[in-house]
């Protein structure tokens, strides 16, 4: 057995349970789940195919997401998708909000998405794509990914 500072303790499968549990985690206990009363914008996105719905809320000042939160239900995947995004970006200014890609949400979750749950990972970035158009802020070439285009 081989053991030391170059050797992994993690396997891909052990890294693969790892992301498992991060999104389990996000899922069980989502950050900024809740409703915020005085939002500046907000919208409900939804995915019928597997009944997923996401409410994305953020408060703005000074150009800057100073509130954020999102409340919803529906698979690991969405709801996960959505925490993330939510830590990703509180306190950041909208400039920086705009830029932040579909891609980039991807990378968040750590974990491959089959074309049939893309839809599900991307329901909050839909969301917040809809919310920054209404905030007068949205770059209209941050779309979401197709299967193809995200590696799926």
């Amino acid at each position: 057995m081989l053991v030391g500072i170059g050797v992994s303790r993690y396997t891909p499968a052990s890294m693969d349970d790892l992301y498992r549990d991060y999104i389990l985690e996000h899922y069980r206990r989502p950050h900024n789940f809740g409703v915020i009363e005085d939002a500046d914008a907000s919208y409900e996105g939804a995915n019928p195919l597997c009944g997923d719905r996401i409410t994305l809320m953020l408060g703005v000042k000074d150009g800057i997401v100073d509130r954020v939160g999102f409340t919803g239900r529906g698979c690991a995947i969405s709801q996960a998708s959505a925490s993330l995004l939510t830590d990703e970006i509180k306190g950041k200014p909208l400039s920086a909000v705009s830029a932040f890609r579909a891609d980039d949400l991807l990378d968040l979750l750590g974990i491959e998405i089959s074309p049939a749950r893309l839809k599900c990972a991307m329901l909050s970035h839909d969301s917040l794509q809809h919310v920054l158009s209404d905030l007068g802020a949205a770059d209209p070439t941050n779309t979401t990914p197709s299967p193809a285009e995200a590696g799926a």
